[in-house]
């Protein structure tokens, strides 16, 4: 009997498709089932393709290349079409792909197979396929779009494995999963699932000539499929004990290929029994390239992020042990453009001239500062810049000093950089955010632990603020000069004031103040209500430090956007100074139920007439609570007149301290203005169009107590107000 005859008699068809030439032979049996004359016959390519549905040819192309590129079997189920579009039949096809190079020595390839009609899914496979092969490749794609969204937004290669392993495939799960790298000349287990802990031990660390399927799949880049447990045990012998203890009765193990190159294997493990047909095949082909891609985004993620959080931080410094009567918290996050590092930083710089630590109880530096820009130069000009100014302060200079040698250094640093100089050609690639010089502002700070005093210079940084034992926070007004890089011939003066026990010390950049759509002035009033919540629960400093940043870059702060939505996020910044007190935020407790005075002190300078304005904010900052808000606005009205009269009548500065004590609603406030002028006040009466002349009547009029006091060369004006004294006007 001849093996034509065998194959006519149960409808199977023979045919061979030669690529190169474009022809397909076709035997007569084959022919019939293509709806053509029961005849062997050799055809064009476009004749055979017009009988299969269209749908079924996309699906059988992809088939074919799969196995191409595999050497395996391409199997596929067909419509055959007639003239008319109707369809006549379904077949199963299955085919070999023979490679061969032709006369011009081009790689192609023709498919030698059978054509076989069916009626019914075929007992055996794997899922229960309906006879039209669209139903299966709609399912398949819909599964392979859920795939791939989910692997795309995976961050982390943890996130990746999670995802991996999550992925139901239409027809067929596996229970187990392992995803293999490569380590020099072995294999490394990259992370498993359905497997115990410890199970992975054997396969780790295995070289790449093992007879392993995984190390086969990365030497070779070709994928291996085990439908049984003696295909596994025929084909690797030596490794197959590692594989049976496991229970799994068929294994797949397909390549992950990124760019052209094997960077690992992936193993999917099944319990129950699976052929592993062409569409099964291609399936776990395309979710392995996806795989790959994602392992590698994930890889390069993870790299990134290792770096850029080493490179931070390195810069940023490891804040001392203790100090003797005071306590420091920082905090830095890098919010700004996308990246993990910025410009913002701060230091810590144990100061000459006494003891060499400040765990020590010597003198020691606070330093906040903003390089411009949120790319990795504004990272490196910051770190020159740090450096620069710990090695200046090392020195022994002053704060003024500091300042004004850090702004030299940085535009001297800017003046020889590529970046900025003039060899840049017309058709330069680079932004103008590369080219142009960048500044940075600053703001040093001077301790001494012992007595609390500060002295501070400040380079276009926002101000410190102080929050009281009682919780008022108040804005520090300091002189200042412009940012660093500027003008390098800039002059910083030095402001001095005392941190008295109990009280805390804010420095920030203004991306903790701005961050969120805020301008300076919202985003400061959201700060002083976070510094004014926690004051009387003598909360701990660190914990105080997460709650600002919490309030500006935590979930909460979507609730409190400012004005400004659509303003650029920023790197934030920030350190806490407390000295050790009752009610302060070094989590002291409190030694007695009367509250501290409060205290504020500002000088006002004859050439800085504008901070008068400064003046009266500090004193409504000071009596925010106070009981009677006439005696506010009077207080104000009586401190404008007098550091104004000051500056009229005398060539010096005017020098305002404001005290408030006692305890709440019986409080005690004391104003002085103090001058180096020896002339003293006197009442006069102006007529109905003077335009001065009413200081000593505003005094009599609005305080409860005033007076002067002579002060060797100059005198101090003062008044005071009682919370309450004066009787309710209703």
């Amino acid at each position: 009997m001849r093996t034509e005859d065998v194959l006519a008699a149960i409808a199977t068809g023979l045919w061979r498709w030669d690529h190169a030439s474009g022809t397909v032979a076709l035997d007569g049996e084959a022919a019939r089932l293509l709806g053509l004359p029961a005849e062997p016959a050799v055809l064009p390519e476009a004749a055979v393709r017009s009988r299969f549905h269209p749908v079924d040819w996309n699906e059988i192309n992809g088939i074919v290349n799969l196995a191409v590129a595999e050497g395996t079997l391409a199997e596929a189920r067909l419509r055959i079409m007639d003239e008319d579009g109707r369809v006549l039949r379904t077949v199963r096809t299955r085919s070999k792909p023979v490679e061969h190079r032709g006369d011009d020595g081009r790689l192609d390839h023709e498919l030698i197979g059978t054509l076989q009609e069916i009626a019914e899914p075929q007992p055996g496979t794997t899922a229960a396929h309906t006879p039209i092969t669209g139903d299966w490749r709609r399912s398949r794609e819909a599964f392979l779009l859920d795939a791939g969204r989910a692997l795309a937004e995976a961050r982390s290669t943890a996130e990746v494995l999670r995802v991996a392993a999550s992925l139901s495939m239409p027809g067929f799960n596996p229970d187990g999963l392992a995803v293999f790298g490569v380590e020099g000349d072995r294999l490394s287990v990259i992370g498993h699932h359905g497997h115990g802990t410890g199970d992975e031990g054997p396969f780790s660390h295995m070289r790449l000539d093992t007879d392993y399927p995984a190390a086969e799949v990365v030497r070779t880049g070709r994928a291996i499929y085990l439908p049984t447990p003696e295909d596994y045990k025929r084909r690797f012998p030596a490794t197959w004990p590692l594989a049976q203890r496991f229970g799994r009765v068929s294994w797949a193990f397909v390549p992950l290929i990124v760019a052209g190159r094997t960077m690992g294997a992936w193993m999917a493990a099944f319990k129950q029994p699976v052929s592993f047909s062409p569409d099964e095949r291609s399936v776990l082909t395309t979710v392995a390239r996806m795989l790959a891609q994602a392992l590698q985004r994930a890889g390069v993620a993870e790299s990134e992020r290792e770096l850029t959080t080493g490179l931070q931080r390195s810069m940023m410094p490891t804040l001392g042990p203790e100090i003797p009567g005071m306590r420091v918290a920082a905090r830095y996050v890098p919010t700004g453009g996308g990246l993990q590092v910025g410009g913002d930083w701060y230091d810590m710089i144990p100061l000459p001239g006494g003891t060499s630590r400040p765990a020590s109880g010597g003198r020691f530096a606070l330093v906040i500062g903003d390089v411009q820009g949120h790319d990795v130069r504004a990272a490196g000009l910051m770190g020159q810049l740090r450096i620069a100014v710990r090695a200046y302060a090392s020195e022994g200079h002053r704060p003024d000093a500091v300042l004004s040698r850090a702004s030299r250094f940085l535009a001297g640093l800017q003046s020889g950089d590529p970046f900025t100089g003039g060899a840049a050609g017309a058709d330069d690639d680079f932004g103008d955010a590369f080219r142009s010089p960048r500044f940075a502002t600053c703001l040093y700070v001077e301790c001494d632990p012992e007595t609390g005093v500060l002295e501070v210079a400040r380079a276009g940084h926002p101000d410190p603020v102080v929050r009281m034992p009682d919780g008022t926070v108040l804005m520090r007004p300091t002189a200042g000069g412009l940012p660093l890089g500027i003008d390098a011939d800039t002059d910083y003066p030095t402001t001095r004031f005392t941190l008295e026990p109990g009280e805390t010390m804010m420095l920030c950049t203004d991306g903790l103040i701005e961050t969120g759509g805020h301008d300076l002035d919202t985003g400061w009033a959201r700060l002083r209500a976070v510094l004014e919540s926690g004051a009387h629960e003598s909360e701990d400093l660190e914990k105080l430090a997460d709650r600002l940043v919490q309030a500006v870059h935590g979930p909460s702060s979507h609730h409190t956007t400012g004005p400004l939505a659509d303003r650029r996020e920023d790197d934030i910044a920030v350190v806490l100074l407390c000295r050790e007190g009752p009610g302060c935020g070094c989590g002291a407790p409190a030694g007695h139920p009367v509250l501290p005075v409060r205290r504020t002190m500002l000088t006002v300078a004859q050439a800085e007439p504008a901070r008068i304005s400064g003046a009266r904010r500090q004193v409504r900052e000071l009596l925010h609570d106070w009981a009677d808000g006439e005696q506010v606005d009077a207080a104000v009205l009586m401190v404008s007149e007098m550091v104004t009269n000051v500056l009229m009548h005398t060539d010096g500065d005017a020098l305002l301290v404001a005290e408030a004590v006692g305890e709440l609603g019986s409080r005690r406030l004391r104003v002085e203005v103090a001058d180096g002028s020896d002339e003293l006040p006197h009442k006069r009466h102006p007529g109905e169009m003077a335009s001065s002349g009413r200081g000593v009547l505003l005094m009599e009029m609005l305080a409860d107590s005033w007076g002067v006091d002579p002060r060797g060369e100059g005198k101090s004006i003062w008044f005071e107000l009682f919370e309450q004294s004066k009787p309710d006007a209703a």
